[in-house]
C-alpha cells in the first residue's frame, strides 16, 4: 500500500479527511529508518573515538601499577605543592565567575591530565577497595563505558517526544531547526564545564582538609559533586545530546533524499551548512573530550558500577573450578578456599569461613 498501490488505500467517509496521507506515512517510515540508522552510527562512532582517547591512559595505568611505595612520590609534601592541587587551584578559584570560566576553557586544552588520572585512581581504590590493591582502573573504565553504551544507543519515548517537538516547531520563517541545532552544542559544553568544575572542587577540598599529604592526595569521593547528587544525569544529558545531534543530521539528509538539496526546506543554505558544522563539532567534542571526561569523573561517585565485578567474578569461578577438579582427582573432599580479589596477598581472612567475612554479590569478601 505504501509503495503506491492505490487499490489498497482506504477511503475516508464523506465529509472527512485523513489525518496523514499514505504518502506522508511512507515518508515518515523512511525518516524513522534514517533516524535509527544515523543514531546507531553516530553513537558507535562517538564510542570508538572516546575509547581511543581512553586507550592513551594505559601508559599511566602501567606507571601507577609499577610505582614504588618508597619512591619520592610517596614522600610527605605540602598539599599545594602536589601536581594535582597546583593544576586546579589558583586565584581564579576564589571567584565563581572566573572559576567556571576557567573550567569552560580547560575542557578544550587540558581535559584529563596525568595527575588527574592518578589522583582519581588513587581515590577510587582507597575508598571502594583498599589502599595498595592491584587494580586495573583503566580497564574498569572501559568496561563501565561499554555498559553505558547500551544506554546511549537506545531511543526512549522521551527522545521520540523531543523529535516530535522539533518537527512541530519547524515553521516557515522561524529557522527553528537551526536554533534547535545549537542546543546539543550548549548542553555538551555545560556538561564538560561541570565535569571540570568537579575535578577542581575536589582539589580545593584537599587543601581545606590537609596541609601536608603523603604521596598522591586522596580525593573525597561523593555524589554531592554532581547535579542533584545524581551522577547518572550526566549520562542522560550526553544521551540526549547525541540523539538530538543525530536527529539534526538525519533531517538534513532526509530532506535532501525526499525533496532535493535546494528545495524550499533549504531556502537558506547557509543555515544548513552551519547546522552540519555544528553537528561535526558536537561529535568531536562529545567523543574525544566530554565522554572520556565523563567516564573518569563519574567514578568519583559514592557507589561503584556493577562492571567492577565482571573480571573478578570470572577469576573466582576459574579458581573454584580449578580447586574442584583438583579435589576430584585427589579424592579428598573438603571446603574450597576462595581468594579475595581485593586483597593484595593471600591470607587466612580470604577464606569464606573467616568470622569477619561478608557477602558481596554472592561472593565472600573481608572488610
Amino acid at each position: 500500500m505504501l509503495s503506491g498501490g492505490g487499490g489498497h488505500q482506504r477511503k475516508c467517509h464523506d465529509g472527512q479527511q485523513p489525518l496523514i496521507s499514505v504518502d506522508g506515512v511512507h515518508q515518515l517510515h523512511i525518516f524513522i529508518f534514517f533516524l535509527a540508522l544515523f543514531h546507531v552510527i553516530y553513537s558507535a562512532l562517538t564510542m570508538i573515538l572516546g575509547r581511543a582517547k581512553i586507550r592513551r591512559w594505559k601508559n599511566w595505568e602501567r606507571e601507577a601499577d609499577a610505582m614504588d611505595p618508597n619512591s619520592e612520590q610517596a614522600k610527605f609534601r605540602l598539599t599545594h605543592e602536589t601536581s594535582f592541587v597546583k593544576a586546579h587551584t589558583s586565584f581564579w578559584t576564589k571567584t565563581p565567575v572566573l572559576f567556571y570560566l576557567v573550567c569552560f576553557f580547560r575542557q578544550f586544552f587540558r581535559s584529563v591530565g596525568k595527575s588527574d588520572y592518578l589522583t582519581m585512581r588513587h581515590g577510587f581504590i582507597s575508598v571502594h577497595l583498599s589502599p595498595g590493591t592491584k587494580f586495573d582502573f583503566q580497564k574498569y573504565i572501559k568496561r563501565s563505558l561499554e555498559d553505558d553504551f547500551k544506554v546511549i544507543v537506545g531511543i526512549s519515548p522521551v527522545l521520540w517526544t523531543s523529535a516530535v517537538i522539533y518537527l512541530t516547531l519547524n515553521v516557515e520563517g522561524w529557522q527553528a531547526m537551526f536554533w534547535l541545532s545549537v542546543l546539543p552544542l550548549v548542553v555538551i559544553l555545560l556538561v564538560g564545564t561541570k565535569l571540570q568544575a568537579i575535578i577542581s572542587q575536589m582539589a580545593i577540598e584537599i587543601t581545606e582538609r590537609h596541609a601536608v599529604v603523603q604521596g598522591i592526595p586522596l580525593v573525597q569521593v561523593s555524589d554531592r559533586h554532581f547535579w542533584f547528587s545524581w551522577p547518572r544525569l550526566v549520562l542522560h544529558l550526553i544521551h540526549l545530546t547525541l540523539f538530538e545531534n543525530a536527529f539534526e543530521i538525519t533531517y538534513f539528509f532526509w530532506i535532501w533524499y525526499e525533496f532535493g538539496l535546494h528545495s524550499c526546506f533549504h531556502s537558506h543554505m547557509i543555515f544548513q551548512y552551519l547546522r552540519l558544522c555544528i553537528g561535526v563539532a558536537v561529535l568531536v567534542l562529545c567523543s574525544y573530550i566530554t565522554l572520556p571526561l565523563y567516564a573518569l569523573v563519574t567514578q568519583m561517585g559514592s557507589t561503584m558500577k556493577k562492571s567492577i565485578f565482571d573480571e573478578q567474578t570470572n577469576k573466582a569461578l576459574m579458581s573454584w573450578a580449578k580447586h574442584a577438579a583438583k579435589k576430584k582427582v585427589d579424592g579428598k573432599p573438603g571446603p574450597i578456599a576462595t581468594h579475595n580479589p581485593h586483597s593484595p596477598s593471600g591470607s587466612p581472612q580470604d577464606s569464606p569461613s573467616h568470622p569477619h567475612s561478608r557477602k558481596v554479590h554472592g561472593f565472600q569478601t573481608t572488610p
